[in-house]
């Protein structure tokens, strides 16, 4: 029980940054704008985050810098193709590589320096329940943020005339601007909550995930939130539950060869076999697999474009310039 606990607290941490990223960027294409440059912004998001915990020695002061951060670092994408309407994808791209190279050049005077951690919350008697309790009542605050940050989401694009709106906007913003609508306006504001929510994905990384810095420490995971996008639907309960499933992906390999075959007899026969093989298998193959899971997931996903189609903004990455 206390093996299993483990590997699935483990399992929520490594799927917070995916989840808060993820969310952001949704909201972001939900009004017509293709933002590549959640990776950029993430690191950007650790690297601040860690620099100001460390200086500060709160984790909370350094949340908060990774979320300005990542909020401001999105204007510069938005103002390049919302106000200079630039490409969006070769924007995004370029946004990623500024992000990881400035990000190196900042954070070089905090390598090898230890984080302040954001300590869990502990509720008496609650987060003491065997199995539960750690996994409910015991995780870091950002865990539960994220989770309101589904809930927050959810209800705003589809319970509230202001996501209405948004929505509007990335299905038909020549429309919505005949009715009035400032679709500049809305998507600056959609650009500046993903930037912000992938800076504090950045930051949990660098101040929950592992208190350090290191140079591309988001190690590809701003891809991997893009990726869910697509493979929620632009749904917020499915990228939910995506982000859960690629958490588990990224965790399962590093548990898979740490287990002791050895202390596992009481398992059921295919199960034991099935973790003997997986453990023959190089790690750097066991790795790949939460980036080869992404690569399948979009291939299936892309040979089905009714199913793509469903609830694609049909303004996505499409430029916007009022009264031409």
């Amino acid at each position: 029980m206390n093996i299993l606990e483990a590997v699935l607290i483990t399992i929520v941490t490594a799927s917070t940054p995916l989840l808060i990223a993820a969310m952001g960027e949704l909201v972001v294409e939900r009004s017509g704008v293709l933002n590549l440059g959640v990776e950029g912004m993430m690191v950007m998001g650790s690297v601040s985050g860690f620099a100001a915990a460390y200086m500060t020695g709160s984790p909370w002061l350094g949340a908060l810098a990774a979320i300005i951060v990542g909020a401001v670092f999105s204007l510069l994408f938005a103002f390049l193709t919302l106000t200079l309407v630039t490409n969006q994808v070769a924007t995004g791209l370029a946004l990623t590589l500024l992000g990881l190279g400035l990000s190196g050049m900042l954070g070089e005077p905090f390598v090898g320096h230890p984080g302040v951690r954001m300590d869990n919350i502990h509720i008496p008697g609650l987060s003491d329940l065997p199995l539960v309790g750690g996994l409910l009542f015991g995780e870091d605050p950002l865990f539960y943020i994220s989770i309101l940050l589904v809930i927050a989401v959810s209800w705003f694009l589809f319970k509230t005339r202001a996501g209405l709106t948004l929505r509007s906007v990335g299905d038909n913003h020549g429309s919505a601007h005949a009715l009035g609508i400032p679709v500049i306006g809305i998507r600056y504001l959609a650009v500046m909550f993903g930037g912000a929510c992938a800076g504090l994905a950045g930051a949990q990384l660098s101040l929950v995930y592992t208190p350090q810095w290191v140079e591309n420490m988001t190690a590809g995971r701003g891809w991997i939130a893009l990726a869910l996008v697509v493979f929620a639907s632009w749904r917020p309960w499915r990228v939910f539950a995506g982000a859960y499933l690629f958490g588990a992906l990224t965790i399962a390999q590093l548990h898979v060869q740490a287990i002791d075959l050895n202390s596992l007899g009481f398992l059921p026969g295919p199960f034991y076999w099935l973790l003997a093989a997986l453990k023959s298998v190089p790690t750097q193959f066991l790795s790949s697999l939460p980036y080869l899971a992404t690569i399948v997931v979009l291939v299936l996903i892309s040979r089905n474009r009714r199913l793509t189609m469903v609830n694609t903004p049909a303004s996505l990455g499409r430029a916007f310039v009022p009264d031409r």
